[in-house]
């Protein structure tokens, strides 16, 4: 047995029927040209024969309450249960991307058994013109949303004629494990040096946090937690889930960002801005200061050789969903960002996760106590996460991967989450919404058209 990481740990104590705490993503296959009505039905076959398993997808929580759940225990490999992690579904006719979305909906919303390794992969066949889904689910425990992608990337390669790759839960025998380089005698640090490297993060906290307080109150770019206003979104979930997903082409994304000054990311902001603005006005709920969200940031990798875990913190941003002009909007969200940067900027890893810890984590935090969504301020209102993804298109054992869709976590009192994932020319968005607090889900996609459009208008 081991112990988990309090910063693993969170999310399995955090965790409750009405709020699930796994990621999950959902990809898309193109079939091959001469493939059989067996196909995916000899592949399930086939990925039933690695029952070999790392030790990331051997673990589960001791025990199922909380407390045991602050234990890893390793399952052997004989004690799992390979057929229950690894299913086989099909879609109803038509088999459309409706249906799909419909099934995943349904999926993401049930908890992951304690008592098992806390992982499903779902094989979903029937799916119009010629595709079939993989559906992956994850719990945050195992995984922050960065290593997810490598977790998936290790079953995929950017060469077409490769196809001995195992799935990601295999041990892959006939690969030597890789080693880090011994550190030369030089870069050794003697104990005490890491303890006074330690002592020193440790210090630079408190004024990290004099100059995040300071800056909220002096720069109006800045954004202080607690300062949001209210939404519909900031409201008591329940553990069903909508998801909705689209692809956008990045060249598109890049032209405004370079027109304007911005990056790419201020871009994917100013796109959900300007959808959550038509959305709000839609249901005649647009409050007159702008929404805050959340936007997850990954920390440097102290452990490289870590398998799985969580190693992210975030800052706050505003959206301006209060301003009309989405040329405006767009450069008070990129100055917004560029102060939290700056306020990250220069920092340890330890004093970037606690400035993000205390501005997005606690807060969040607080939400779970009974009262606090109805009757406390408001953290913030939605979770905006842009991951970077593979940039060459990709293949599993010869087959393409022609789409890579991002499913996460809403939250108590932020009943949307919104994540993007880039995978090779395009950029992947995910909505992942509280079924009942967020009605019509789908049509967000519309409005992120929409806000990407004008944008895009020549002469602005």
């Amino acid at each position: 047995m081991s112990l988990i990481p309090l910063s693993d740990a969170q999310f399995l104590v955090a965790e409750t029927r009405e709020h699930p705490t796994h990621v999950a993503g959902l990809l898309l296959f193109r079939l091959p040209a001469d493939a059989g009505p067996d196909y995916v039905g000899d592949l399930h076959r086939r990925l039933l024969a690695y029952d070999e398993l790392r030790r990331l997808y051997r673990l589960r929580p001791r025990l199922p309450g909380v407390a045991g759940g602050l234990l890893w225990k390793e399952e052997d490999d004989a004690d799992v249960d390979l057929e229950y992690h690894v299913r086989l579904s099909a879609l109803p006719r038509p088999g459309r991307v409706r249906e799909l979305l419909e099934l995943v909906s349904r999926l993401h919303g049930s908890l992951l058994d304690r008592h098992r390794p806390l992982w499903e992969f779902h094989l979903i066949e029937g799916l119009d013109e010629n595709r079939f889904a993989v559906y992956l689910k994850v719990h945050h425990a195992l995984v922050d949303g960065v290593r997810s992608i490598t977790e998936l990337g290790r079953m995929f390669t950017a060469d077409p004629a490769v196809t001995d790759r195992a799935p990601l839960w295999a041990v892959e025998s006939s690969r030597p494990a890789k080693e880090a380089p011994p550190a030369a005698e030089g870069e050794r640090r003697a104990p005490w040096t890491e303890v006074a490297k330690r002592v020193t993060d440790i210090a630079g906290i408190a004024p990290a946090f004099a100059k995040v307080i300071g800056d909220g109150v002096t720069k109006d770019a800045a954004i202080l937690p607690f300062s949001a206003p209210r939404t519909m979104f900031d409201v008591s979930i329940t553990g069903a889930r909508r998801f909705a997903a689209q692809s956008w082409e990045i060249a598109r994304l890049k032209k405004v960002a370079k027109a304007n000054g911005g990056t790419l990311n201020d871009v994917v902001l100013a796109m959900c801005a300007g959808a959550l603005r038509r959305y709000l006005i839609a249901n005649d709920a647009l409050p007159d200061k702008s929404l805050t969200a959340a936007v997850p940031v990954a920390l440097p990798v102290a452990d490289a050789g870590r398998e799985g875990g969580n190693n992210v913190t975030g800052v706050l941003t505003t959206l301006a969903t209060h301003v009309e002009d989405p040329v405006e909007r767009l450069r008070l969200i990129r100055e917004s960002m560029q102060a939290a940067k700056a306020t990250m900027a220069g920092r340890t890893a330890l004093q970037m996760s606690a400035i993000g810890n205390a501005s997005t984590v606690l807060p969040t935090a607080l939400s779970l106590m009974p009262g606090f969504v109805s009757f406390g301020p408001t953290t913030y209102n939605v979770v905006i996460s842009n991951v970077p993804g593979p940039r060459a298109p990709l293949y599993w054992n010869g087959i393409p991967v022609v789409g890579w869709y991002p499913i996460s976590i809403p939250a108590e009192g932020q009943a949307l989450n919104i994540t993007v994932v880039s995978y090779a020319d395009s950029m992947e968005f995910g909505l992942t919404g509280c079924r009942r607090s967020v009605p019509h889900l789908q049509r967000l996609l519309d409005y992120l058209e929409e806000s990407l459009v004008e944008l895009e208008v020549p002469d602005r």
